[in-house]
C-alpha cells in the first residue's frame, strides 16, 4: 500500500476540488484526514473515498446517498447493503433515463423551432 500522504493543497489539486469543498466533505464526515496541529494529511484511504465521492456526484447522487455508498464500500457490503445499493443505483438510473428523455424532447423542440425560423428567413425578401 502506498504510504504517501497528501497535503490539503495537494488533495485539492489532485481531485480538482476547491478548498471549501474539501473542508465541507470533512465537516460532514465523508472523509477524515489525519491531523497534525492545524495541518491535514490525506492517505490512500481518503483518496479512495474521494474518488468514490466524486464518482457519486458525477452520477448525480446526493451526499447522503454517497454516505451510504461509502458505508457499503468500507464494510465490503453485506447482502442487505448490496441490495440497498442496487436499489439506490436503480432509482438513479431511472432518474437519469427520465432526464435523458426530457433532454431529447427539448433538443427536438429546439431543432424544430430552428428549422421553422430558417424557413421563415429564407422566405423573406
Amino acid at each position: 500500500m502506498d504510504d504517501t500522504l497528501l497535503t490539503f493543497k495537494d488533495m485539492c489539486a489532485k481531485f480538482d476540488v476547491t478548498p471549501r469543498t474539501l473542508r465541507y466533505y470533512e465537516y460532514i464526515e465523508l472523509i477524515a484526514p489525519q491531523k497534525q496541529g492545524r495541518a491535514r494529511f490525506y492517505g490512500a484511504r481518503e483518496c479512495a473515498r474521494m474518488t468514490l465521492i466524486l464518482r457519486g456526484r458525477h452520477f448525480g447522487f446526493s451526499l447522503e446517498e454517497i454516505r451510504q455508498w461509502l458505508l457499503i464500500y468500507n464494510m465490503k457490503g453485506t447482502r442487505s447493503q448490496l441490495e440497498a445499493w442496487l436499489e439506490l443505483a436503480d432509482r438513479r438510473l431511472a432518474a437519469l433515463a427520465a432526464e435523458e428523455a426530457e433532454l431529447a424532447r427539448r433538443i427536438a423542440d429546439l431543432r424544430a423551432l430552428r428549422t421553422a425560423s430558417a424557413e421563415d428567413l429564407s422566405n423573406l425578401p
